[in-house]
């Protein structure tokens, strides 16, 4: 791996990171984070229990969709 190649790395995660943080800052404006189905809420007096599986499985395909797609085009 070249120098040239780790920069270009690099730099694609800095600019996702910086599309995340831009991506959550938006969601802390509305107020919540949208919940898919397949999350999971218990909701008991004095507790909040989140599990976001729904939300795990389609960031999950997300990324590899993304990933598959940047090695496809980096052949």
């Amino acid at each position: 791996m070249t120098l040239e190649q780790i920069a270009r790395g690099l730099l694609v995660l800095g600019a996702a990171i910086a599309v995340l943080g831009g991506v959550l800052l938006l969601l802390s404006r509305v107020g919540r984070v949208p919940h898919v189905p397949g999350d999971i809420v218990l909701d008991r007096p004095g507790l909040t229990v989140y599990l976001p599986l729904g939300t795990s499985v389609l960031l999950s395909l997300i990324l590899t969709l993304a990933a598959v797609l940047y090695a496809h085009i980096r052949r």
